[in-house]
């Protein structure tokens, strides 16, 4: 399927189109790119909650910067390209949805380096973990937009995503238990309970991400 200025065409083969319009790859590099920024991002929130790990915030704001930079490249394209290999709306919503791994994720590092000593001991690794697992597996699925839209290894991914989505809400409701158990400082425990619930608000974005490319190759086998 091609959508041409809001239209569709059918019995022209896609390949014979984007080659004619040339804007076969724009969209699925943009996406690309941004599912890699939001990689990094996860990437770079689980080094900073290692043990040892001396960071500051300048590797999560370039993140989202390079995010919010690639958003805005990918709807100027939209406006500017008369053939688009996905749906518009397919493409716009892939476009939110990465852009608010990072933002979520540089929100986490603006309050961990607030009260990093208050929450001193509490243990954020295997969430942030979770969380870069996702994100790596966002990057495999927008990866095979461009394959075909093929329903079986997108399927894969997808039960992939929601099995690392599972483990993180046991995680999370042990570490809660943990957290209550100990009662001596209800302060910690709230500022921890603020931070897991935004590496989980992080996880829950990476789904959105898997959710629509699932959508999208539904719609289109």
């Amino acid at each position: 399927m091609i959508v041409i200025g809001g239209g569709r065409i059918s019995g022209v083969s896609m390949f014979s189109l984007q080659t004619i319009f040339g804007k076969g790859d724009k969209f699925y590099g943009l996406l690309e790119e941004s599912a890699a920024a939001a990689r990094d991002s996860a990437a770079a929130l689980r080094l900073l909650v290692a043990d040892g790990a001396d960071a500051g915030m300048a590797s999560f704001t370039a993140s989202r910067q390079r995010e919010k930079a690639l958003a805005a490249r990918i709807s100027e394209a939209l406006i500017n390209t008369f053939v688009t290999a996905l749906d518009r709306e397919d493409i716009e919503a892939l476009n939110a949805a990465l852009y608010k791994i990072p933002k979520t994720v540089e929100k986490f590092a603006e309050r961990y380096l607030i009260v990093r000593e208050r929450v001193a001991g509490v243990d954020f690794a295997p969430r942030a973990q979770v969380l870069e697992q996702s994100a790596e597996v966002v990057v495999q699925m927008i990866g095979e937009l461009r394959r075909g839209l093929r329903i079986e290894p997108v399927r894969k991914l997808q039960d992939r995503l929601q099995a690392l989505e599972s483990e993180g809400d046991r995680m999370l409701l042990a570490t809660y238990r943990t957290l209550y158990a100990e009662g001596a400082d209800p302060m910690r425990a709230i500022l921890a309970k603020d931070l897991f619930e935004l590496i989980e608000k992080a996880i829950d974005k990476c789904r959105d991400v898997g959710n629509i490319v699932f959508s999208i190759v539904l719609k289109n086998s």
